[in-house]
């Protein structure tokens, strides 16, 4: 093991990222599997925050960021709604990490792809954003509109660990169209009919019936969940018939298989997603199904990205080579 002289403990902990990349080049594939288990961890802790919900422990831990005024984790007296609450907490950490791996295969891999160590440090301050929030949503009592704000940011965050997990993929060279302009254009109103989609959801969520906490926690009020649960429906239809759309105008400029692909994978997350949601909804909204439907939705978002992505092809950048030397100057 080489001996590390003081300039390089002066270096290490003035920039540990530039230190630890020069001394480590992780493979491509480290980093595309660095980027996915970022992505992966995103959609685990927003399925663990919906069994808070769901199992009623939302105050579980009362208050934040100690679980108790008196205390950091939870305790026995607070049963199994404090342990389903701060384990949620504890994945946050979990996140961290993955995200924490995320940026520094990114910054370490040669040549360094600044764009992509970028999108993991979006990741890791969005990531603090939706935990001070966290906070927030227990210390105002499961305010529903909080709590809609939270489960956006996480989707915010998912979108861009989906990038991040594409762009690992690619190289950086300029992006060449795979299709022309009016695919594009219908592909961009399908994203936006999505995010209205998810934004609905969660006001189905916050006016519906699972409060998260046994207590008398305040619901969405301007609105019967009923109702907005019919234009969640619609929207969602809207996006199936845009998708079903898509893969036939795809399939008629006879776009590569690419698109095609992603397409086919987003109409299929949407069918079972679908069937969850009236499943759910003719059964009075059993806990289970909720929380595949939770699950579902940041695959339908995934899944969305993916085809936005796939529109498009970036190519390796070509290997900058050093400078020839002159033989003629080289023999003076």
């Amino acid at each position: 093991m080489p001996n590390r002289t003081r300039p390089d403990s002066a270096g290490a902990a003035r920039n540990p990222l530039a230190y630890i990349a020069a001394r480590w080049s992780p493979a491509p594939h480290i980093v595309r599997r660095a980027a996915l288990a970022a992505l992966v961890m995103m959609v685990v802790i927003v399925v663990t925050g919906g069994a808070v919900r769901l199992t009623g422990s939302g105050l579980g831990c009362p208050t934040w960021p100690k679980c108790t005024d008196d205390s950091l984790t939870a305790t026995r007296e607070m049963g199994l709604h404090g342990v389903i609450e701060f384990g949620n907490r504890l994945l946050t950490y979990v996140l961290c990490a993955a995200v924490g791996w995320a940026i520094v295969a990114a910054r370490s891999q040669k040549p360094w792809r600044r764009s992509l160590t970028r999108l993991g440090w979006a990741q890791f301050w969005l990531v603090m954003g939706n935990a001070v929030l966290g906070g927030i949503v227990v210390l105002v009592g499961l305010n529903p509109y909080t709590v809609a704000a939270h489960f956006l940011l996480s989707t915010a965050l998912i979108g861009v660990a989906t990038v991040m997990w594409q762009r690992s993929r690619e190289g950086d060279a300029p992006p060449r169209p795979l299709v022309g302009r009016a695919v594009q254009q219908l592909v961009w109103v399908m994203v936006v009919v999505t995010v209205l989609l998810i934004a609905v959801g969660t006001v189905v969520t916050g006016a519906g019936p699972h409060a998260g906490d046994s207590s008398d926690v305040p619901r969405m009020t301007f609105v019967g969940w009923e109702t907005v649960s019919k234009v969640h429906a619609v929207l969602a239809w809207i996006v199936v018939s845009l998708t079903f759309a898509l893969w036939f105008v795809l399939k008629a400029v006879d776009a590569p298989r690419g698109p095609l692909n992603r397409t086919r994978d987003l109409f299929l997350v949407l069918l079972a997603q679908g069937l969850i949601g009236y499943v759910q909804y003719f059964t009075d909204l059993p806990e289970v199904l909720v929380g595949l439907h939770m699950f579902g939705s940041c695959l339908v978002w995934i899944a969305t990205l993916r085809v936005l992505l796939a529109l498009r092809e970036r190519a390796p950048e070509p290997a900058r080579l050093p400078a020839q030397t002159d033989p003629a100057l080289s023999s003076v």
